[in-house]
């Protein structure tokens, strides 16, 4: 979470796995594409600032959010997958569509983690407003892009 004492791009690069070799699934949602294309490019480069190829990265589109969980199932069930990113926005309307929508994203994204035993991270916003999401896809409060890129690697760490 991202605050005025927390940078979503500042975060401790101690103790990462060698990612050479490595395969990584970027799911991106169309929908907020302003917001979307700014963090994916945040996870792109830093997976390949700490070692990943750029022929091991594969870009998923997805149209919304909703759909991230599915696109992730996808790029979870190949075996020459290590890890899958999940990047997406959903900013707060005047109904309760974003608390569904919430919802039913973090809870298909920790089930297609669970399933197929790998890193598939919940790169998702949940801004009040476009601005407070521009400020979290490279803007005063860092990028979440950038964070879920280094939340990948980290799990691959773990045995």
């Amino acid at each position: 979470m991202s605050s005025s004492v927390k940078n979503l791009s500042e975060f401790s690069t101690m103790h990462l796995p060698n990612i050479t070799g490595k395969r990584f699934a970027i799911v991106v949602s169309e929908w907020n594409t302003d917001v979307t294309h700014a963090l994916y490019t945040g996870a792109f480069e830093t997976l390949l600032k700490y070692g990943a190829t750029e022929n091991n990265i594969i870009r998923v589109q997805v149209p919304g959010s909703f759909e991230l969980s599915l696109g992730a199932q996808k790029m979870a069930e190949k075996q020459d997958i290590d890890a899958v990113i999940c990047l997406g926005c959903v900013i707060q309307g005047e109904t309760r569509h974003f608390d569904f929508i919430c919802q039913a994203v973090a809870d298909g994204i920790t089930n297609v983690s669970l399933k197929y035993n790998k890193p598939v991270i919940f790169g998702v916003l949940t801004p009040n407003t476009q601005e407070q999401a521009m400020d979290r896809a490279g803007g005063k409060h860092g990028n979440k892009g950038d964070e879920a890129a280094i939340t990948a690697i980290k799990m691959l760490a773990i045995n």
